[in-house]
């Protein structure tokens, strides 16, 4: 006998406590009421390519109970050196709606809406919604700074990820930090409010295609998927701004810890 599951076939033996024997591995590392606020747990990425496609599917893996996914974009060929959801099959589709079969197939206890938009001001509180974090897998400054003021606006943890070729960071911003992400980095637009001015003029922080190869961004979203598993279940110790961790995948000591 199979069950129907958001879609999919699932034999009987899953019904139930499957979750459970999904996630059981990991569960000398956490403690079921730990593990339970995980699976209560919505967290929303913005981005689903070379950093997002990673953390989503390890969120979902070790088990989240609802994701937001946003993305505007489709799969192409310049794509598949590093973006782990995509395949030759996938090339043109909707890059958060084939997350979303994706993540059917990793973990079907994962409830899953999926956003084909551009995040921007008028739009931001429909993604992020009553999420309990928000995760930046973003490639451009603009939409960071719009992402991570709702963030705080909201009272959300923003978890911020960051990649340059071989070059990676990451670090979180909680809500009752005075400090945000805009303070962090001295943007042009701290402080002041985002007129179509400052939006110009936070369109030319981010500049031409960045360089990448496979591993950095892939590393990122392993990251920021256990710092959010860290700040839900309260295990661990999450890296908070003003620290920051950075590394350069071609020197692997260079893994360090600093303050900005």
């Amino acid at each position: 006998m199979n069950l129907i599951i958001l879609g999919e076939k699932m034999p009987t033996r899953y019904i139930g406590d499957g979750y459970w024997e999904i996630i059981s591995r990991q569960m000398s590392i956490v403690t079921r009421s730990e593990q339970q606020r995980f699976k209560d747990s919505k967290i929303a990425v913005i981005g689903c390519g070379g950093i997002g496609g990673q953390t989503i599917e390890m969120l979902a893996r070790m088990g989240v109970g609802e994701l937001n996914l946003v993305d505007e974009d489709a799969f192409d060929l310049s794509n598949l050196n590093r973006q782990t959801l995509v395949t030759v099959n996938d090339l043109g589709l909707d890059k958060s709606e084939v997350a979303r079969e994706k993540i059917r197939l990793i973990n079907p206890y994962v409830k899953v809406n999926s956003f084909k938009k551009h995040v921007n001001t008028e739009n931001v509180n429909e993604v992020i919604d009553d999420a309990d974090i928000v995760i930046d897998a973003l490639d451009n400054v603009l939409t960071r700074v719009i992402i991570s003021r709702k963030a705080k606006e909201n009272k959300i943890p923003y978890i911020h990820g960051a990649i340059h070729g071989t070059l990676g960071q990451i670090t979180t911003f909680m809500p009752e930090d005075k400090a945000g992400y805009e303070e962090i980095f001295n943007l042009p637009s701290k402080g002041k409010e985002l007129t179509e001015d400052v939006l110009a003029e936070l369109s030319k922080v981010t500049s031409g295609v960045p360089p990448v190869i496979g591993p950095t961004p892939n590393l990122i979203g392993c990251l920021e998927a256990i710092e959010a598993f860290k700040i839900i279940t309260g295990i661990g110790k999450v890296t908070v701004a003003p620290e920051i961790l950075t590394f350069d995948l071609l020197d692997l000591g260079s893994f360090s810890k600093e303050e900005l």
